[in-house]
This record gives structure tokens, sequence and C-alpha cells, in this order.
């Protein structure tokens, strides 16, 4: 059986393409008290390896990952079916 598509969210991170629900920037003020709160739950993935949280991935089990990878690229890896190992 092969191995499901998945997405490259940045340091060697990979998320099933299948899923993801939506790929959300992080700059606005909702989203960083979203972040804020999730912090205290288990709900939240840190994939940012402390770097600045540029996305944010909602997944189709209500987990959300943080990413140092913009939504616009993330997006792009997305649609075109990359699956490459490329960092920061």
């Amino acid at each position: 059986m092969p191995a499901p598509p998945v997405l490259n969210v940045g340091f060697y991170n990979y998320v099933l393409t299948d899923k993801v629900v939506a790929l959300v920037s992080s700059e606005s003020a909702p989203m960083r008290r979203l972040i804020q709160n999730l912090r205290k739950t288990a709900d939240l993935i840190d994939a940012t390896q402390g770097r600045k949280t540029k996305s944010v991935i909602f997944t189709t089990s209500s987990t959300i990952i943080l990413s140092a990878i913009s939504q616009e690229t993330l997006a792009k890896r997305l649609m075109s079916g990359e699956v490459s190992v490329d960092e920061l």
C-alpha cells in the first residue's frame, strides 16, 4: 500500500494532506489570541522550532499546527503535490 501524501510544514515535520482543512496567516489578532489560548491545551502542535509562527494549519481532527512557513508557500506545496524536504 503506498504511503499517503504529506505536506512538509518545515523542519522535517509533515502533515497528511487529506487531514488539512485550512491554512491561515497568524498575523491577525484573533489568530494570535487563539494560539495563546491553545498553548494551554493539548490541541496544539508547534512545528516552528522556536521561529516566528507564520501560519496556522487546521486539521480534520481539531488539532492545530503552527508552522514557520507562510501559508502561501504551504498552499503552493499542497497544490503542486510537492513532497520535498527543503527547509526554510
